[in-house]
């Protein structure tokens, strides 16, 4: 199964739900991109990724475009900026689906529960804890199957 993740910058939220899903399965062929791709992943992302055991520093930040040939059994976009803006692809895609995170570089105060320890990259871990939840929930569900 291939599986593209696509966020505006693909620097954060994409790259740790690439890193994730490809956790699951290795078998499974993930990628991620950005509609206006930063060309770095958040060193606050690999390091939130590494305390959860998922190494995403060897990822690289891609422009959509290198992908819009190929063919997807999903395109996910995690962003509403990368949904409203998704381009059209010229490969076969079966599914679409949104599943959408506020940006955790914008330093917004993080809306999750007392358990994310404060601090350095606490954004990052509270998108790891919506982010696991919430892709576990479609696997539960059958929605990624």
């Amino acid at each position: 199964m291939k599986i593209l993740i696509l966020c505006t910058g693909n620097s954060c939220r994409s790259q740790m739900a690439h890193g994730f899903l490809q956790s699951f399965d290795p078998d499974l062929t993930v990628c991620s991109a950005g509609t206006a791709a930063s060309g770095k992943v958040n060193e606050k992302a690999i390091a939130v990724m590494k305390e959860a055991g998922i190494d995403i520093s060897h990822h690289t930040s891609d422009p959509v475009e290198k992908y819009l040939d190929e063919e997807w059994n999903y395109v996910i976009t995690v962003c509403g900026g990368a949904n409203e803006n998704c381009p059209v692809f010229t490969g076969k895609v079966k599914h679409r689906l949104h599943i959408g995170f506020d940006d955790p570089s914008m330093g917004r105060r993080c809306f999750c529960d007392e358990t994310v320890s404060p601090g350095e990259g606490s954004n990052q871990r509270c998108l790891l804890e919506i982010l696991s939840g919430k892709i576990e929930n479609k696997l539960t569900h059958g929605y990624l199957v």
